[in-house]
């Protein structure tokens, strides 16, 4: 079945929130699908960190790492979290996300605001981010997922072939409150 432009889009921006690409000022809210509630915090905040603060701030003290959370990421859906890594990406049209490295190879998470509610510079590679929001889960079904390749390797010339494409993908995302970025660790 086939699905109308206007179904794919809200779609496509959900998974470009996550994946590496241009940014839409209707990202500011996740979808439906997305389910996040902002869960309140009990942990102290921490104190301030050196470097360029950005939003409302990190206050949260415990760090869940980044492989943690891509191991089970419906049992942080809708929850307040801290994560840290080094800075791999960021939206180079608006600054509106970054994708923050695990410790494992290839393991990365996006952490996601509202086009101009915070905007992180293009030179934030590889600086040392420690970021705090609420998790979405987006599960793609497999037609949305080869049309989100199909996107990637049209609009940014990705290399993945939608026909490739054998299982449908789960979008994991952060959606921001406050980040440091910082030179190192």
């Amino acid at each position: 079945m086939h699905r109308p432009m206007s179904f794919v889009r809200p779609l496509l921006i959900l998974a470009l929130a996550t994946a590496g690409t241009a940014c839409d000022s209707s990202t500011a809210s996740p979808p439906k699908s997305a389910k996040t509630s902002p869960a309140a915090s009990a942990t102290a905040p921490a104190a301030p960190a050196p470097g360029q603060s950005f939003g409302a701030g990190v206050k949260l003290t415990e760090t869940t790492p980044v492989a943690t959370l891509l191991a089970d990421p419906k049992a942080h859906v809708g929850k307040t979290v801290r994560v840290e890594g080094q800075v791999v990406d960021v939206c180079p049209k608006r600054g509106c996300w970054m994708d923050l490295a695990g410790d494992a190879p290839g393991q990365k998470v996006r952490f996601k605001v509202t086009d101009g509610e915070m905007v992180f510079p293009v030179d934030a590679k590889g600086k040392h981010a420690v970021v705090e929001g609420v998790v979405a889960v987006n599960e793609l079904t497999l037609e949305e997922t080869r049309e989100y390749v199909a996107y990637q390797q049209k609009e940014y010339g990705a290399e993945k072939d939608p026909a490739s494409v054998t299982e449908p993908m789960v979008i994991v995302r952060i959606d921001g409150t406050g980040a440091q970025l910082r030179d190192r660790k």
